[in-house]
């Protein structure tokens, strides 16, 4: 089958091919599917010569950075909920600076809450994980965790995210939760 690349009003990191039964196929060929390039987060952050993945609550979204601070992808978030109906609490993730300590697959799901799906879970803080979810909003509603798209949360726990190792001295990759004011 014929392919033909067209990069017409494209982003730099998205390519389409075109075939003879008229279709395109998008194909991600770096990064972000989304364009760092005027991300509504920052472009850069204060590195600590290690990656870290930065998740903005009141934005309702998340970035990724290497070690020097850049950002190379970034996403959607739904983090904790103000108030959770069925708790009468709140459900905020809990703000700071925390330690990826355990990573899951797509079949991962909750403990707490009736095995509810949690695809490509990486622990951070006790229950709370960032985890892939159909359930991705402009607000922050869920029970503590952070809620990305799957294909981002897939693409942050084989691509990124590491866990506690003999190579990164038992500290697995930082993820820092801003202030939800």
């Amino acid at each position: 089958m014929p392919r033909i690349h067209c990069s017409l009003l494209l982003p730099a990191t998205v390519s389409i091919f075109f075939s003879s039964t008229a279709y395109a196929q998008v194909i991600e060929i770096s990064g972000s599917p989304f364009d760092t390039e005027g991300a509504p987060v920052p472009a850069w952050v204060q590195s600590h010569a290690e990656k870290a993945v930065v998740v903005y609550p009141r934005q309702h979204m998340w970035g990724a950075y290497n070690a020097s601070g850049k950002l190379v992808r970034w996403g959607i978030a739904t983090a904790g909920a103000d108030d959770c109906p069925d708790t009468d609490s709140s459900c905020r993730t809990k703000t700071g600076e925390f330690r990826v300590y355990s990573l899951g697959n797509s079949n991962c799901v909750s403990n707490k809450y009736d095995d509810a799906p949690m695809p490509y879970c990486m622990y951070f803080n006790g229950g709370q994980a960032l985890h892939g979810s159909s359930d991705i909003q402009f607000r922050n509603a869920s029970h503590g965790c952070v809620r990305l798209h799957i294909d981002d949360a897939k693409w942050l726990r084989y691509h990124f995210v590491e866990g506690p190792s003999l190579a990164n001295q038992y500290r697995g990759t930082r993820v820092i939760v801003m202030p939800y004011e």
